[in-house]
């Protein structure tokens, strides 16, 4: 069943549990991280782990459970829950305190939930999806996983009213991300992404397709680059914790990617992908 943790008690989904005054609700004050369960196993924990406790230190907020309490936590909630296959939601705010904008010196809230895994529209690893290209908005810190997602809610809806799978964000002429993904060309036989920088969200699955990659012996280059590059690809793919990898075939008012098919790179990243998370 889904279930939710909220400061130390386990409790229904739809139980009331957030005080008016928690500064995650009232200024997207805190940090946070989506983390996917397979067969009871939460996939990367210690990455997502390692990703949380950074995001917390670039915001100044010190999260007083410990690494092993937090993991801990993870695993009674899967346990309490009796989901196989599930999505974490992991959030850690600044806390209850009266609507202030200085950081108070109450101690932070942690929250958790966890549902059934989402599962992406039928047929479309097989058929492909299709992209928009935005202009990037967001802040100059999209390497942390803060709370603050306006930006990205309002570009993935836009891309949703123009039946489009993602929103890809350009930045002074470069490619940076999607508005919930990390983006992926693939031309002459390697992969090309974003560098790590501030002006992306370093994926946890990120980390995974450069082992594949350095597995499979395929070159991966961290290298930015332009719209018109990512439509000459011969391959586009997407990966997030919530979609692992989604090949790209079209950008929509643009073009074609390569054949207007996934192809044999995203596919064989794929099926790499499903035996890691498979593996006992």
């Amino acid at each position: 069943m889904s279930l939710a943790y909220f400061n130390g008690r386990y409790v229904a989904l739809d139980e009331p549990v957030l005080p008016i005054e928690e500064r995650g609700h009232q200024f997207g004050d805190g940090v946070y991280e989506f983390l996917r369960v397979y067969g009871g196993r939460p996939f990367m924990l210690e990455e997502h782990m390692d990703r949380l406790y950074r995001s917390a230190a670039l915001i100044r907020l010190e999260i007083q459970m410990s690494r092993e309490e937090l993991t801990d936590t993870v695993y009674e909630l899967i346990r309490r829950s009796g989901l196989a296959d599930s999505d974490i939601y992991l959030q850690v705010t600044r806390g209850i305190a009266p609507r202030n904008h200085p950081f108070p010196t109450t101690p932070p809230s942690v929250t958790m939930t966890i549902k059934p895994s989402y599962t992406l529209p039928p047929k479309l690893r097989d058929t492909g999806a299709e992209v928009l290209l935005l202009p990037d908005e967001r802040w100059m810190n999209c390497h942390i996983k803060s709370l603050n997602l306006l930006p990205n809610l309002l570009a993935k809806q836009t891309a949703v009213e123009q039946s489009c799978f993602e929103a890809v964000f350009v930045r002074d002429g470069m490619v940076t991300e999607g508005s919930s993904s990390n983006v992926y060309l693939v031309r002459d036989d390697a992969i090309q992404t974003h560098p790590l920088s501030n002006l992306i969200l370093g994926g946890i699955v990120r980390q995974a397709v450069r082992r594949m990659a350095d597995a499979a012996g395929i070159p991966f280059v961290e290298e930015a680059f332009t719209p018109a590059q990512l439509l000459e690809a011969d391959e586009v793919f997407l990966t997030s914790s919530g979609i692992e990898v989604v090949p790209v075939v079209k950008v929509r008012g643009e073009g074609i990617i390569g054949s207007g098919s996934p192809g044999p790179v995203s596919q064989e990243l794929h099926r790499r992908y499903s035996a890691l998370t498979t593996a006992r």
